[in-house]
C-alpha cells in the first residue's frame, strides 16, 4: 500500500480528465467512414489556424487511435494514451518493456505533424528508425500524412526529400550530423534539414543520457607522425603505475589529493588517468625537455596521457575490438562496434599503437557539438523509455524534463530474485552455469545478460563443455540480433547477449515458454548504471508475462572491487563461508546500489562538467552559424563589409600609438597590407580629423573597386556576391582553427588550478579573449582579399 503520492501519481490525475474525452470520441469517430476519418486531418490543419495543439488533441488522439486500430489492428489502450499525453507535454514518458512505445508515438507525432513544421522520431539505430517507420508510416500516409525515414547510407538529396516529410524517423546521430553538416555548407541547397521544430526520443535515456558524454564530430585528417605514437607507446610501458593511499571523508570533501606512489594513478571508478611527479620527472628525463608543463611541450604532455589511458584504462573486447588490422570502438551501454567512429585527440592512434595495428592519421575536428546542446536547441522534445526515473535530476536539470512513470496495462508478475554474491568471478560462472543447466531442463528460455564481449565467450565456452546448445549475441555479430532476439523467447532457447539485446526488440514467448514459467534472466553482474540492470530484467515479464531475474556477482567485478570488496571479503570470512557458496541478503544488495549510486553521480557530474564548458564553445558556435546562415539565405551583408573596414581602421589606429601620438611608420606597417591606401606620413597623423579621413578613404578606394566590377560585370551584382564568398571561406578556416585552439585549451585548463583559479571561469574568460582574436582576424582576412579583387575587363 502506497501512503504517499508520487508526483507521477498527481500528475497522471491531472491528465485523467483528458484521458476520459478521448475515450468517450471512439463511439463517434467508429462511426465515420474512412474517407470521413482521412479528412480530419485538413480539418485540424485549418483549424490551427485558430486554435492550439493543445486545443485539438483530444480529438486528434481519438482520430489516429481509430486509424490505428483500422491500419494496423492496434488500438492505444488508455495507459498508452496516458503516455501520449504526457509526451505532447515535453515530458519523459516512463514505460515498461512490451507496453508498446513504437505505437504510443504515433499520437503526439500526428498531432505535432499538423503544424506542416516537422516532426523527427529519434531511435538508437538505422533498424529501428527503418522498421518503424515502415510499420508506423502506414497509418500516417493513410490519414494524409508523410513518413519518411533517414539511415546512414543514405545520400544529401534523397535526406533533403525525408527531412521535407510530414514525420521522418533518423538516428541521434545522423540528425546530429546532418545539422553540423548543414553548417558546414557553403550554398544553401546543400542543406537538407528544414529547422529543429520538435522531436521525439526513443529511448531518450540511452540518447541523452548515456550518451550524452561523448561529443558528435565531424572530422578532417591531418599529418601525423606515426613514429611519435610508437615512442609514447613504448615509454608508457616503461612507467609503473601507482596509486592513490584512501582518503577519509573529510580529507576528501576538503579536497586532499592523498599520497601518490608509482609514475601515474589511473583511477577506474571516475576513468581518469593523472601523472605523479616522479613520473613528469621521468618523461621529461625521456624527452630531454625542461618542463613538461611548457606551453611548447603541451603536445608531449598529451600524447603521454593518451598513451598511459590507452594501455591503463582501456580493455580490449570491452571498450573496443580489434579486426582486419583495424580498432573499433565498442558502445559500452550498448556492446555494438560502432563502425567508423573513431576517437579525437590522438587517443585512436594511441590504441592502434598499444595493439601493434596500422597508425591512420589523426582526425582534425571540423565541426563538433553535444548532444546536450543539440537537443536543447528544438523548440519541443519530448521520449520515451523503459528506465528513466532513476535520472529524472538530469532530465529536469539538463533538458527541463520531468520523468513521469505510466502504468503497466497488466501487473507485472515476473519475480526478482536476490543477487547471490561469491568470492570470485570463477565461482561465479561455475554457479551461472549450474543454474542454467538447471532450469533449461525444463524448457524455461533463459538470457543470459553480460557486460563485455569476453564474459560472454568465457560463459558460452562453458556451456558447450555441459553440452547445452544456446545462441551467442554481442558485438561481433550485430547482424543476426534480430534473428536472434526473435528466437529468445522459445521454450528451450538458451541466449547470452551483451547489452546490445537490451534495447528495442522485444522477446516474445511461445505458449509453452509461458507455461515453463516465462523468461529467466541471468544477469552475469551488476552494472555501473542502474537502468542497464532494470534494462535487462525488463526483458522478462512484458505484458503480464510470467518471468524470473537474478543478478550473480563476484566480489572481483569491477563495481565491488573498485568500491570497497575489502569489507565483503571480512564478511566472507567471519561467516565461514566456503568456496562456492554465495551470500545472498538484502544488505549486499543495498551496498551494490549505494556504488551504483556513486557511480551514477559521478557521470552525472562528468556529463554536467561536459556541458558547461561545451556552453562556452555552444555561445560562439550560435554566433557563427547565425552568421554564416545570414550568408547562405543571400542576405545583403555590404553592411557588415564597411563595418569591418571601419572596426579594423579604429583597430590599427590604437595599435599604432608611441606614447600619446599615432606613428606613422608603426601605422603603415599595420593598416596598409589590408587596406591599400597611400603612404601616411608623420605630417598626416597630425592633422584635424586625420581618423576620420581614413574612413573616408578607405570607403572611396572600396567604391572605386565596386565601380570597376559593375564595369566588368554590368547587372551581375558581382562584389555582394563576392563579399559572400570570401567571408563565407574566411570564416570557416579560422572557425576550424578556433575549434582546435580551444581543445588544446581545454586540455591544458587544468594547470591553471595550481594557481587556486575556477578552471572553467578561467577556460570562459580565455575562451572569450580567442574569440574576439578571431574575430578580428576574420575582419581583417575578409578586408584584404575583397581589396585584392581584379576584375577581367574583356574588350569589345
Amino acid at each position: 500500500m502506497k501512503f504517499f503520492k508520487t508526483h507521477s501519481d498527481h500528475e497522471l490525475k491531472r491528465i485523467k480528465k483528458t484521458v476520459k474525452q478521448i475515450l468517450e470520441l471512439q463511439p463517434e469517430y467508429a462511426q465515420l467512414s474512412d474517407e470521413q476519418l482521412k479528412s480530419k486531418t485538413e480539418e485540424f490543419k485549418q483549424r490551427l489556424k485558430e486554435e492550439s495543439l493543445n486545443d485539438l488533441l483530444p480529438e486528434a488522439y481519438a482520430a489516429i487511435r481509430e486509424a490505428d486500430k483500422r491500419v494496423l489492428g492496434m488500438e492505444p489502450f488508455p495507459v498508452q494514451i496516458m503516455g501520449g499525453i504526457i509526451m505532447s507535454q515535453g515530458r519523459v514518458a516512463e514505460m515498461c518493456t512490451g507496453e508498446g512505445k513504437t505505437l504510443v508515438c504515433t499520437l503526439p507525432a500526428y498531432l505535432n505533424a499538423l503544424t506542416g513544421k516537422g516532426v523527427h522520431v529519434v531511435t538508437v539505430n538505422d533498424y529501428l528508425a527503418k522498421r518503424d517507420s515502415d510499420q508506423m508510416g502506414q497509418v500516417y500516409e493513410w490519414m494524409g500524412l508523410s513518413c519518411g525515414c533517414i539511415t546512414q547510407d543514405m545520400e544529401a538529396p534523397d535526406r533533403k526529400v525525408q527531412y521535407a516529410k510530414d514525420i521522418t524517423y533518423i538516428t541521434n546521430n545522423e540528425l546530429g550530423f546532418d545539422y553540423l553538416r548543414d553548417n558546414m555548407a557553403v550554398r544553401k541547397s546543400q542543406m537538407v534539414q528544414r529547422g529543429l521544430h520538435f522531436c521525439i526520443i526513443d529511448e531518450v535515456d540511452s540518447v541523452l543520457i548515456d550518451e550524452a558524454r561523448t561529443p558528435l564530430i565531424i572530422s578532417g585528417t591531418k599529418f601525423c607522425s606515426k613514429g611519435k605514437y610508437l615512442a609514447f607507446d613504448r615509454f608508457a610501458k616503461m612507467l609503473e603505475r601507482g596509486e592513490t593511499t584512501e582518503l577519509n571523508k573529510i580529507d576528501y570533501i576538503s579536497g586532499e589529493m592523498g599520497t601518490d606512489s608509482g609514475d601515474y594513478v589511473a583511477d577506474e571508478k571516475d576513468n581518469n588517468l593523472f601523472l605523479t611527479e616522479a613520473g613528469v620527472a621521468k618523461i621529461e628525463e625521456m624527452f630531454h625537455i625542461g618542463n613538461l608543463s611548457d606551453p611548447e611541450n603541451l603536445s608531449i604532455q598529451h600524447g603521454m596521457v593518451n598513451a598511459l589511458r590507452a594501455n591503463a584504462l582501456m580493455h580490449k573486447d570491452k571498450d573496443y575490438v580489434v579486426r582486419d588490422d583495424e580498432v573499433l570502438l565498442v558502445d559500452t551501454f550498448t556492446g555494438r562496434i560502432m563502425p567508423g567512429r573513431r576517437f579525437s585527440d590522438g587517443l585512436h592512434q594511441a590504441l592502434e599503437a598499444k595493439e601493434g595495428v596500422s597508425i591512420r592519421p589523426e582526425n582534425k575536428t571540423l565541426a563538433t557539438i553535444s548532444f546536450q546542446n543539440f537537443f536543447n536547441k528544438y523548440e519541443r522534445k519530448c521520449g520515451m523509455t523503459g528506465t528513466g526515473q532513476t535520472e529524472e535530476q538530469e532530465f529536469r536539470d539538463i533538458y527541463g524534463m520531468d520523468v513521469i512513470h505510466i502504468p503497466t496495462n497488466r501487473p507485472i508478475i515476473r519475480k526478482d530474485l536476490n543477487d547471490s554474491v561469491y568470492k570470485t568471478k570463477a565461482e561465479k560462472y561455475a554457479a551461472i552455469v549450474k543454474r542454467v543447466r538447471k532450469i533449461h531442463k525444463k524448457g524455461q528460455p533463459i538470457l543470459v545478460g553480460t557486460e563485455t564481449i569476453e564474459v560472454s565467450e568465457i560463459l558460452s565456452e562453458m556451456l558447450l563443455k555441459k553440452g547445452i546448445a544456446h545462441n551467442v549475441l554481442n558485438a561481433k555479430n550485430p547482424e543476426m540480433e534480430a534473428a536472434i532476439v526473435a528466437k529468445a523467447g522459445q521454450f528451450g532457447a538458451v541466449t547470452i547477449a551483451t547489452n546490445m539485446a537490451g534495447r528495442g526488440t522485444d522477446i516474445k514467448l511461445d505458449s509453452r515458454s509461458k507455461e515453463a514459467g516465462g523468461l529467466y534472466v541471468i544477469g552475469t553482474e551488476r552494472s555501473e548504471s542502474r537502468r542497464v540492470d532494470n534494462q535487462l530484467r525488463g526483458r522478462s515479464g512484458r505484458q503480464g508475462d510470467p518471468g524470473v531475474s537474478k543478478f550473480f556477482i563476484s566480489l572481483e567485478d569491477d563495481l565491488l572491487r573498485l568500491f570497497g570488496s575489502e569489507k565483503y571479503i571480512s564478511i566472507f570470512e567471519n561467516l565461514g563461508i566456503k568456496d562456492g557458496m554465495p551470500i545472498e541478503h538484502r544488505m549486499l544488495s543495498r551496498s551494490v546500489e549505494k556504488a551504483q549510486k556513486k557511480v551514477e553521480e559521478n557521470h552525472f557530474a562528468s556529463r554536467k562538467s561536459l556541458l558547461e564548458y561545451d556552453q562556452v564553445n555552444n555561445d560562439q558556435r550560435e554566433i557563427i552559424y547565425r552568421e554564416r546562415l545570414k550568408v547562405l539565405n543571400g542576405e545583403d551583408i555590404h553592411s557588415d563589409i564597411l563595418y569591418m573596414i571601419d572596426s579594423i581602421i579604429d583597430r590599427k589606429v590604437i595599435e599604432s600609438y608611441e606614447g600619446n601620438e599615432i606613428s606613422a611608420k608603426l601605422l603603415d606597417d599595420n593598416l596598409l597590407p589590408i587596406i591599400p591606401l597611400p603612404t601616411i606620413g608623420d605630417a598626416d597623423t597630425k592633422e584635424d580629423d586625420f581618423v576620420k579621413s581614413l574612413h573616408t578613404s578607405a570607403k572611396v578606394l572600396y567604391q572605386k573597386k565596386e565601380a570597376l566590377m559593375e564595369q566588368a560585370y554590368p547587372n551581375e551584382h558581382m562584389m555582394r556576391e563576392i563579399e559572400r564568398t570570401l567571408l563565407l571561406k574566411t570564416v570557416d578556416k579560422y572557425w576550424q582553427q578556433q575549434i582546435d585552439d580551444m581543445d588544446q585549451l581545454r586540455q591544458g585548463i587544468h594547470m591553471v588550478s595550481y594557481g587556486q583559479k575556477d578552471t572553467k571561469l578561467e577556460y570562459r574568460l580565455q575562451g572569450f579573449s580567442m574569440f574576439n582574436a578571431m574575430n578580428d582576424n576574420i575582419q581583417e582576412d575578409t578586408v584584404q582579399l575583397l581589396y585584392q579583387v581584379a576584375p577581367v575587363i574583356h574588350d569589345n
